[in-house]
């Protein structure tokens, strides 16, 4: 692996190698010193052209942990904002000599574009309605934590696809892993090309929770709701919500999960936001880990991933 830019391009043996990676570093979260030497003399620029506190912030943990140097390149204010191109942005990154760049843009495919112009690894946090693959790896990871396995396992995706490149990601990554996904959106919120996705599509989420193991709500972005994608916030709640009377659909040992942030009451009640068996929270700690194992097995440390504890 050079770059992270799609889940598409990860083989089954590099996505496990990821999930394997980061259970491993998962145990350096547990210790009083939380720091490893293994990216010391690394710089990592983290180059956000969209708000993202958390994904930011993730990545900005991951990074520190394993001592890299991080730079924080904000977009507002910059000369970026006064129309610097992102080549030029590119070229400024290769000057200063970033070992991975960590980027989120508004355009899908900046991602790509960006790995032709700079020699470090690129690792795409977010582009346009793409892709998000790290979110799609951490999701893979708490349900392989919670479920045991991945192989087999019936996951059902609700909500905004259409827009959603968490969707994207987790719908390759997943069918890498031999996990069966289902999508579940009103006609409006699926993709054009959802046909050719290795996925099923059903528009009935009352007939789908049944047979599901997992259940992935997406967040529905405010800023579609002036498109006439549906009816009313209400409708779309009444048909495509997950709230009580429909989590006690699924089978006992069946999760929960959500990429956040959640809008409770509309596409999950709070009782099931907060329920044992949802992993919200831990979906947010695992992205550390698992962050940590993507920029460790990119910038290659100089040593094992957990040689000591760096005290």
């Amino acid at each position: 692996m050079r770059h992270l830019l799609s889940a598409g391009d990860l083989s089954r043996d590099e996505a496990t190698l990821v999930l394997d990676t980061a259970r491993e570093l998962a145990q350096v979260s547990s210790r009083s010193v939380k720091k490893l030497p293994t990216l010391r003399g690394r710089t990592v620029v983290n180059l956000f052209y969209e708000d993202s506190t958390r994904t930011r912030i993730s990545f900005e943990a991951a990074a520190k942990r394993m001592s890299a140097d991080v730079i924080n390149f904000s977009v507002k204010g910059s000369s970026v904002s006064k129309g610097e191109s992102l080549k030029d942005t590119a070229l400024t990154l290769q000057a200063m000599g970033a070992d991975g760049v960590v980027i989120r843009h508004g355009a899908s495919g900046a991602a790509r574009r960006l790995a032709g112009w700079v020699d470090g690894a690129v690792i795409n946090a977010g582009d346009g309605t793409h892709e998000h693959p790290t979110q799609a790896l951490l999701d893979a990871y708490t349900m392989r934590e919670r479920m045991g396995r991945l192989e087999g396992l019936r996951v059902a995706i609700v909500g905004d696809v259409r827009h959603s490149r968490v969707a994207r990601s987790n719908v390759l990554l997943l069918h890498t892993l031999g996990a069966e996904v289902t999508l579940v959106a009103p006609p409006t919120l699926l993709p054009v090309s959802v046909g050719t996705w290795p996925c099923g599509v059903s528009y009935d989420l009352d007939e789908t929770l049944p047979k599901s193991d997992v259940v992935m709500m997406l967040r529905v972005q405010a800023e579609r709701m002036r498109a006439a994608f549906f009816p009313s916030a209400r409708e779309y709640s009444r048909r495509y919500g997950l709230d009580r009377d429909r989590f006690a659909r699924l089978h006992d040992d069946a999760i929960v999960m959500h990429p956040g942030p959640m809008i409770r009451g509309m596409e999950i009640s709070a009782e099931v936001a907060d329920s044992p068996r949802s992993t919200i929270t831990e979906q947010v700690a695992n992205g550390v880990s698992v962050r940590m194992a993507v920029l460790y097995l990119l910038l290659g440390g100089s040593e094992s991933a957990i040689g000591h504890n760096g005290s």
